[in-house]
């Protein structure tokens, strides 16, 4: 199978091409890739529109929604397509508020950006927040959430895994403590779905978030799920094509969520080590071969530490020299092997040069 790699040569001259950041995107599986060709080619049908290309077009949708809601063990209408999981996120929240009376929402300080900076958008727009911190395991605690909630909380939102150490949070326990208050609870799974069993029933939520590039599948398309009874304001508006989410559905995204939907296998490896004494930025240089990141993938240029790391009570200085590694479907033992002794021996060079 193909691999996704990183041709370059670390110092030294060594020769690493490996990929160790699953967490930021996966490889399309080639399954995901034959399944999606005849829809970008003959099969090129508006799914919206009343002839037989678009009834082709909306035949293999309505499969892809089946194959998406099977593993969250819900009914297919459910679920609706996104174009990824930061819109699901955003439409979750901004849609849960709007016209809501009750005004604030309680999050976690080690949220995924989409999600804390949408919750800080509802906030300069009147709406209250809650930024509960977690403690040195990444946890929140269950006893600090309970005394943030109270009759005026609107949303509670907790990652179902976190996208820079893998910490998973205890989703069933923070829903019930959200719904005894009235309250509707969001998970962002973009890290836990297919990996994670995500049976609603088990998690008790009310909405939940995800995207296929994190799945083996194609980047720009995710989904939301939204209970039965829960009404969101539209966060698009147009022709409502997905129960109020508006814009012509891509039929080839679709099936490309829905395949690799269809044959998660529950991979899951994300490790955030830290090199003390040595800079995580010139350690990423050092081992350029080697594909791995300093924190989550949409923050990397920003410079700063990661408000993860920082959260869970990291100095500044230990979270610059932290590295996020990831791997999966398509790493083998031998990669990773290469990879532990390029990072052991660069790390070695650079704390001998300090």
């Amino acid at each position: 199978m193909e691999r996704a790699r990183v041709a370059a040569a670390g110092e030294g001259g060594m020769n690493l091409p490996v990929y160790l950041d699953y967490a930021a995107t996966t490889p399309v599986d080639p399954a995901v890739t034959a399944a999606m060709e005849p829809w970008w080619t003959e099969r090129f049908g508006n799914p919206h529109s009343p002839h037989r290309w678009g009834y082709a077009a909306a035949a293999a949708v309505s499969v892809a929604r089946a194959q998406v809601a099977a593993l969250l063990d819900c009914a297919p209408e459910r679920v609706s397509f996104t174009g990824g999981a930061t819109e699901a996120v955003n439409w979750a929240l901004k849609g849960a508020l709007a016209g809501n009376p009750r005004r604030r929402i309680v999050t976690l300080a080690t949220e995924h950006s989409c999600v804390l900076e949408t919750a800080r958008w509802l906030e300069r727009q009147g709406a209250a927040l809650t930024v509960l911190r977690v403690g040195a395991d990444g946890l929140v605690d269950l006893a600090e959430l309970d005394a943030a909630l109270g009759p005026d909380v609107a949303l509670v939102s907790a990652m179902l895994v976190n996208n820079e150490t893998g910490v998973i949070q205890p989703i069933a326990a923070i829903a019930a403590r959200a719904h005894a208050h009235g309250a509707l609870m969001h998970t962002d799974a973009a890290q836990g779905y297919g990996k994670l069993p995500c049976r609603i029933a088990d998690l008790g939520v009310d909405l939940l978030s995800l995207t296929a590039h994190k799945l083996y599948g194609p980047k720009g398309i995710g989904a939301l799920y939204v209970a039965d009874g829960v009404t969101l304001e539209p966060l698009l508006h147009g022709g409502g094509q997905e129960g109020g989410r508006s814009g012509t559905l891509s039929p080839a995204l679709c099936v490309g969520l829905g395949t690799a939907a269809t044959i998660a296998a529950g991979w899951f490896g994300t490790l955030n080590l830290r090199f003390d004494g040595v800079d995580g930025g010139r350690l990423l240089s050092a081992c350029r071969g080697i594909a791995m990141s300093a924190g989550s993938a949409c923050a990397s240029g920003s410079g700063r530490p990661s408000h993860v790391l920082a959260a869970m009570g990291l100095s500044a200085s230990q979270a610059k020299s932290s590295l996020r590694l990831g791997w999966g479907r398509f790493t083998t033992a031998a990669e990773i092997d290469a990879a532990a002794a390029a990072l052991n021996a660069a790390t070695a060079r650079l704390r001998a040069a300090a």
